[in-house]
This record gives structure tokens, sequence and C-alpha cells, in this order.
């Protein structure tokens, strides 16, 4: 049993290499019962890695971790697990076919006569778990009937059925509803006060000051420090993770030139019944922002103007000449490039190096004679993921092995090589922290200098204010304003995203 701010974990000096690359060096945290730590820093900064030595996925090359006020070296998962240690990672790694119950118990099903599954005991024991945790689920429904958020909420349960006192939350909001997230939020807080411990990893400073008591930061695999999450501010915990102040400011006024050529016109774009009738003009060197609340239709806009969705009716010029736009390959001959916001699905092989990645849309450039010039796409390669501070071992690492951020990069420089003309971000800064937000936001001003046109679509107002020369708003598939920046206020964005049907 363990006393409210009682140190449950102690992590000090930890140092760890893979292949001569220095990884963490004297890393730290310290956690207490009943209380949130957030754990922060730039994809990169070893986050993932020293969580990785506490669950005992990695072997630490040096320190000390004390648990529960005990020395503990882990060689593998069960034996965190066996200590009170959970962690619950950004996607969820579950049975959908199979029922709450079963997913809870997998592997550890009570029994009848110790050969038959006891499925009354563990629908019974199930719900003990989830009202444990203060959530109304029926343990007998199938997981796959639920939403992300549910689904969450199980895992926790399944944690705390190992009777852990110590949880992990790995980017635990990235796929919620903010009613999902005051959800999420206040069964942490039932399990602050039963005393539960948790690190919180996020890149999202409104959540980080919504629900920790202290945040600790790394740098470069290196602990930089604590502080307490009410006695701070957002830009110094910046500061830490960054050593440098990045945050930008609201763009007060359009750096397109005013006779700036349009290269794309969409006209009367219908797509289903998602987008209804939608019309815009992009010029040269513009970045034309699309804001609007979840469901208004943006991406569908972006992936028919690409051709990965089917258009029903509509015209699009580019350059100021019809095109015909039916498949992703017609767009890139036409100068258009799409970078999903789901980069892992649609935008990535994740099995092939960083090389194979920057130069799989310009295939055709480095063909002689049926094989690959390896030589002239290695150059290419390094030379604009240099340009774009990708953080890579190698241009021959795998790229499942780079973070978040810096496999977003390795996206924008397979259509860079490619030199598109038009380069569509669909929530360009999800999910990355707050130091690759500031590199993509300048990389985004840089191609528009160089001539290139960008439209950009986010969820996040203030990333709309700094990036864009003027906004356009959606609401339920059709737009609703079209402003420019210096009228672009959040709360004038948010009149117009609210702005349902002809009102």
């Amino acid at each position: 049993m363990c006393f409210l701010n009682e140190v449950i974990l102690k992590m000090t000096g930890i140092s760890k290499s893979f292949s001569g690359v220095q990884a963490l060096k004297n890393a730290a945290l310290e956690l207490r019962s009943g209380e949130v730590v957030a754990l922060m820093g730039e994809n990169g900064a070893g986050k993932s890695t020293l969580m990785k030595i506490l669950t005992g996925i990695y072997e630490r090359d040096s320190g000390d971790i004390e648990v529960f006020g005990e020395k503990v070296q882990f060689e593998n998962i069960k034996q965190s697990q066996d200590m009170g240690i959970a962690i619950i990672h950004q996607e969820l790694n579950m049975m959908k076919d199979l029922t709450v119950a079963q997913n809870i118990f997998i592997g550890r099903e009570p029994r009848k006569f110790g050969i038959f599954i006891d499925d009354r005991k563990m629908e019974r024991d199930s719900l003990e778990l989830l009202q444990y945790v203060g959530v109304k689920i029926s343990p007998k429904e199938r997981l796959g009937n639920l939403t992300v958020g549910k689904q969450q909420m199980v895992e926790i349960a399944k944690a705390i059925s190992h009777n852990s006192k110590l949880l992990v939350l790995d980017e635990p909001t990235a796929a919620l509803t903010s009613v999902e997230v005051d959800e999420l939020f206040r069964i942490m807080n039932e399990l602050k006060n039963k005393g539960i411990g948790m690190i919180y990893i996020s890149h999202r400073m409104d959540e980080i000051k919504r629900i920790s008591d202290r945040v600790t930061v790394m740098r470069d695999g290196e602990y930089v420090g604590t502080v307490n999450t009410n006695e701070t501010t957002n830009e110094e915990i910046v500061k830490m993770m960054v050593g440098r102040k990045i945050l930008g400011n609201t763009k007060e006024k359009s750096t397109c030139p005013p006779n700036a050529p349009i290269v794309l016109e969409v006209d009367n774009l219908v797509v289903d019944n998602n987008v209804k009738g939608i019309s815009f003009k992009l010029k040269k060197g513009e970045v034309l922002g699309f804001s609007g609340l979840m469901g208004a239709g943006r991406t569908e806009v972006a992936r028919a103007i690409f051709g990965a969705d089917k258009i029903a009716e509509g015209t699009i010029k580019v350059q100021g000449e019809a095109v015909t736009i039916n498949s992703p390959r017609s767009a890139v001959h036409n100068g258009i490039c799409y970078i999903p916001e789901d980069r892992k699905r649609f935008g990535l092989l994740l099995d092939k190096s960083v090389v194979d990645n920057s130069v799989l849309a310009s295939l055709k450039k480095y063909n002689k004679f049926g094989f690959l010039d390896d030589k002239s796409a290695r150059a290419d390669a390094e030379k604009i993921n240099k340009k774009l501070r990708t953080k890579t071992p190698s241009m021959k690492q795998i790229l499942r092995n780079l973070s978040g951020g810096n496999q977003q990069k390795v996206v924008v420089a397979k259509w860079l090589l490619k030199d598109a003309d038009i380069f569509i971000f669909d929530e360009p800064t999800r999910g990355i922290d707050i130091g690759a937000k500031s590199e993509m936001y300048d990389l985004i001003e840089e191609l528009t200098r160089n001539g290139k046109s960008v439209i950009m679509i986010s969820s996040e107002l203030a990333e709309i204010q700094r990036c864009s020369d003027r906004v356009i708003v959606m609401c339920e598939g059709r737009i609703t304003a079209d402003i420019p920046i210096e009228e672009a206020s959040q709360e004038n964005i948010m009149k117009y995203a609210m702005m349902r049907g002809d009102s």
C-alpha cells in the first residue's frame, strides 16, 4: 500500500545507446502516488526510450530505478507488470472481435475446475473494474462496437486488473473527441484520488495544464528539469524543451502579393454528401488555411482535389487550364501533392529506409536503364532531409524506427524532391512536438517564398492564424466564410465554423 504524495518511482542517471548513438544520457524521472507528471520533449528527446526501459522492453546501460522503494532491473514487460506498472499506448492493441470482459482478462481467464473458462466470473470481475475506474460499459459488449474513447477506458480497466499503481499514458487523447477527453480526465482524477500515479506523455499544452501536477522535460536524451504545472507558463516549458523561444505570433497581414497569379481554381465541387458546392481560388505563393469543426468536410475536399475520392460534380483548373483529376497519379502529374493526416497509413512505407521513402514519388528521375541510381538517390535524399533537419542516424535507417515528427519530415521530403507546385497539408503538426511544429511552420513559409502554394487544413486555430494568408471556414460540407488573415480572429473563425445550413 502507498500513501498519497509518496515517491513510487525514481529513475536517476539512466543512459542508453543504440549502435553507438546515445539515446539517453543521465535521464531522470520521479513520480509520486496520486499525481500526474507530464513527460514532455521534442520528438527524439528520449521519452519513449525512457518508458521502454521502465517497462522492461529495453535494458539500460547505466543508472538506477526504484519502484515503490525497491531497486529493480526489469528484463521483460511481465516483470514490470508484476510490480504494478502498466502502459496505455496511443495505438490500442486490443482484440476488437472479443467482448470487453474477454479483452480485460485475455490470457488470464478465470476457470471452472481448472479447465473451462468461467464467463460469469470474468464478466462480474470486469464489471467491478469498470465501476472502479468510473465508466459505464457492459462487459458483454463487443469491443469493436465501442468508440475509441471507450476502448481506451477498457484498456485502463485492464491495466488496473493487474493491480497497477503506476500508469503510463502515451498520447492518450490523439484520437479522442473533446467530450471523450473530458471523460478521460474525469477518470484520471478519480484514479489520482485512489493513489495511482500517472506519467502523461502529450504535446498538447492545454491538456498538460488541465491534468498534470508537475512537468518533467527532456531534451536530446537528457533530463532538463521538473516544474510545478501551476507555477510555470507555456513559454517557459517550451524554452526548456527546445532551448529557445519558438512560439510564433499571429500573422498580421498577408505576405502573398495581391496580384499573384491563380494556380488552382476549384468551382462547385461536390463529393457524395460530405462536400456541397465548394468553390475557391489559390494564388501562387499563398498559404490558404482551411478551418472548421470535425466533420466539416475539409479533408474530403483535399482528397477530391488529389484524386483519392471521386468527384461527383465540379471543375478544377490548374495554372488556368481545366484538368481531369481522377487519381493521385493524375494529381501529381498536375503538380499537386498531398501530405495526409494519417501519414503512417497513406504517406509512408514504414519498413523501407529514409532514402527509399524520400525518392518514392521521383523514381523515374533516378531510373538508369531499368536500375535505381542509388548514389544520386541517396545524395538527393540526404540533402533534402538535412534541409528539413530530419533526425536520423543515416539515410539507411528504417522509417519505422524514427519518431513521428521525423517520419512526417520524410513525407515532405518526398514531395520536395518531386518538385510539386501545390502542397496540401492535412493537419501538418498533428502528433508532433512544439520544436517540430516550429520547423514545419518555417518550412511552409520557405515553400511559399520559393513560389510554391499551400493549402493547410488545421484544427488548431492558433496554427491557422500563425501560417495563413487567407482563411476558408467550412461547416457541414459548405464554405461559410473566406476571410483575409487581418480579419481572422479566433472568435470570427469559430462564428463561421458553427454557421450551419443557410443561417
